[in-house]
């Protein structure tokens, strides 16, 4: 079985990689303009999308054996009523860690595996709690350049980890990639145990 990881995401080839998952990655441009508001909705259309983007580009290239696992994801951050995604500027990043300041919010990741032409979705939701921020705190992680393409504007498992008082639920699900809830997907979808791959 070939199992293709539809990420441009460095951190989610890194959890695949530590439960010892051989993969290859494939990704191809994708509309992201959604008008859902709901962020779990919002998050597993754009995995489908990007899953069934790939599946496509798989089967007009003739390289689909028919055991190919596709796993495509999405992740944002929801705080105020705010979907989050990548910040557009260090302004914006600047506005989405104060948003989060001294407050809970919640990192949504939605998932799509895509496996002999039948499509499953799912997401998985963690809430996640900020200690308060000073401009000056703030600025400084902006300078280090680790928001500039991260949902939110922060990684957990970086400089941001000082900032984390409190999480609830799947930490993995924070970084990008929910290895439980992809594993119980795979498994209850398809009966493919990934650890066995």
């Amino acid at each position: 079985m070939k199992i293709i990881l539809v990420s441009k995401s460095p951190r989610r080839r890194e959890i695949l990689e530590s439960l010892g998952i051989k993969f290859d990655v494939l990704t191809c441009d994708t509309d992201e303009s959604c008008n859902i508001k709901d962020p779990s909705e919002f998050v597993r259309e754009l995995a489908l999308r990007k899953g069934k983007a790939v599946e496509e580009l798989v089967l007009l290239n003739g390289k689909n054996d028919d055991d190919s696992l596709i796993i495509a994801a999405d992740t944002v951050v929801y705080a105020d009523g705010e979907i989050l995604g990548k910040p557009r500027d260090r302004h914006d990043a600047h506005r989405m860690l104060s948003l989060l300041s001294g407050k809970e919010h919640s990192v949504i990741s939605g998932i799509c595996t895509i496996y002999k032409g039948k499509a499953i979705c799912s997401h998985s939701e963690t809430k996640v709690t900020f200690a308060p921020l000073s401009d000056s705190e703030i600025d400084a992680y902006i300078a280090s350049g680790e928001p500039d393409d991260k949902a939110g504007a922060y990684a957990i498992q970086g400089l941001a980890s000082v900032f984390i008082r409190k999480i609830d639920g799947c930490y993995f699900n924070v970084v990008g990639l929910p290895t439980n809830r992809l594993y119980e997907m795979i498994l209850d979808g398809f009966g493919i145990d990934i650890r066995n791959i």
